[in-house]
């Protein structure tokens, strides 16, 4: 079972860093030929479109890259002032609620989603059903809800504590 959560693991990590990698590459790329097609020939039509469904992408995926590896914002003044114990209680409740929170949000999108689907929509210049460009908000939130239940169930597990499945503490015990 480790072994295939493992390679699960793996498998998440390298669709997220591709993910990012070639969307930030894609966004930079199709915004700098467009500004040298609209100053040399004509605008690029659906590239504010095609930047748009990137940003989604990069920003969904990305929540969820950043909670692996615990890059999201911490407020960590009070956290990191607190001797381990406390550390490890205070993180499991922040982590359960930012859980919750994420659930709830992967829920909210949903809905979202399905009306959007509901409506038939499409987008203005490829034509594209418009829910599937925001499917990904649903997935991001869910995935990131998931790294929060496993932050909190490697806190259980480890005598450490685990700012995230991936990332320890960073500070050492003073003693």
């Amino acid at each position: 079972m480790s072994g295939i959560l493992k390679f699960v693991g793996r498998a998440v990590d390298y669709f997220e860093v591709t993910v990012l990698s070639l969307g930030v590459f894609a966004l930079a790329a199709l915004l700098i030929a467009n500004v040298v097609a609209r100053n040399f020939f004509r605008s690029i039509h659906y590239a504010e479109e095609v930047s748009m469904i990137l940003v989604i992408f990069i920003t969904f995926v990305g929540v969820s890259y950043a909670v692996r590896k615990a890059r999201h914002i911490r407020m960590g003044a009070i956290f990191d002032a607190l001797p381990p114990k406390p550390q490890k209680v205070l993180l499991i409740i922040i982590a359960s609620y930012s859980a919750i929170v994420m659930f709830l949000m992967a829920y909210y999108s949903y809905e979202y989603v399905a009306t959007a689907r509901m409506t038939m929509q499409v987008t203005p210049s490829l034509r594209i059903p418009y829910w599937m460009t925001v499917v990904i908000v649903v997935l991001g939130f869910a995935s990131a809800g998931i790294q929060y239940i496993r932050t909190i169930i490697k806190n259980f597990m480890e005598k450490e504590v685990w700012l995230s499945p991936e990332q320890q503490s960073e500070y050492e015990e003073e003693g």
